[in-house]
């Protein structure tokens, strides 16, 4: 039988690319979002590339909804050989800006809701002798950014949590990468501020008024956000690495999307004392 790939957040960017991606090399996809209703996009781009996807609905914060698809997978196929862990969520704002809902609402997407499906998923994989577990993070996984503090702390502990998982569940035959992404193309910036222009083009939210001592830092950050977006990366071109990730007979745990991406991750992997991220990013939020 085929593999079985169980994909989250599909219904646009990376995800869409990835699910679609995957069918075209023969794995059997289960697309899911939390929405199935919003699917539109998805299920038109796999007719168009002639594949077939299995699509369902999919809340990686609902626990118990996690277990009851992830059963009826089972169910249906007997099997999931690959786990995506696409689905996530941004935040700008500082921390004196930060809710602690905010900060939870960070965590409950993207760490807490990937450490309950990769729980979830490990003992059927286990059992299996095999596995692969991909989890989309970002360089902001490994690069703090300002104006992305609970962001980067999400990805960041998410990143430790695969990090410390790999070694010990390669022993049973399962590989576990992250896969780090800079700019994308996609609505996931949209999604930060909920709005998207007339045009469809993602934007972020204009900063307070300038009473807010941290107005002149976020218009200066979100000008240099703007800018790095103009140029991002296409979500199929970024789809593709998470594809190779999956899919690779020479797996490796870490792995960037871009040339960019590369160098950007690589100033905080080879900054023993900080100072070379520091040094870049105070940058971004210059006055003046």
């Amino acid at each position: 039988m085929a593999q079985v790939a169980l994909v989250t957040g599909t219904s646009s960017g990376m995800g869409l690319h990835t699910a679609v991606g995957l069918a075209a090399k023969g794995v059997q996809v289960v697309a899911t979002l939390r929405d199935p209703t919003k699917a539109g996009t998805l299920r038109a781009a796999a007719i168009g590339a002639g594949v077939q996807l299995d699509v369902r609905a999919l809340d990686v914060t609902d626990v118990a909804g996690a277990r009851a698809c992830l059963d009826a997978v089972l169910a249906t196929y007997g099997q999931i050989d690959i786990l995506v862990n696409n689905a996530g969520r941004g935040s700008v704002a500082s921390l004196e800006q930060l809710t602690m809902d905010d900060l939870r609402a960070q965590l409950e997407v993207n760490y807490l809701g990937v450490a309950a499906l990769t729980q979830l998923v490990l003992p059927h994989m286990r059992r299996a002798g095999r596995g692969r577990i991909v989890t989309v993070t970002s360089v902001g996984g490994v690069v703090g950014q300002p104006f992305a503090d609970a962001y980067c702390a999400a990805k960041f502990a998410v990143e430790g949590l695969m990090q410390s998982l790999a070694p010990v569940v390669a022993h049973f035959g399962i590989g576990v990468s992250v896969v780090e992404p800079g700019a994308v193309a996609s609505e996931f910036v949209a999604n930060v501020a909920g709005v998207v222009t007339p045009q469809g083009e993602p934007t972020l939210p204009d900063p307070a008024g300038d009473d807010d001592p941290y107005a002149g830092m976020l218009r200066s950050y979100l000008a240099r956000t703007r800018s790095a977006f103009a140029a991002a990366q296409s979500p199929a071109d970024a789809a593709a690495v998470i594809i190779d990730a999956a899919t690779t007979d020479s797996p490796r745990f870490r792995w960037q999307t871009s040339p960019l991406a590369t160098g950007f991750a690589g100033l905080s992997l080879a900054d023993l004392d900080g100072g070379r991220v520091l040094g870049q990013t105070a940058g971004w939020v210059q006055q003046g």
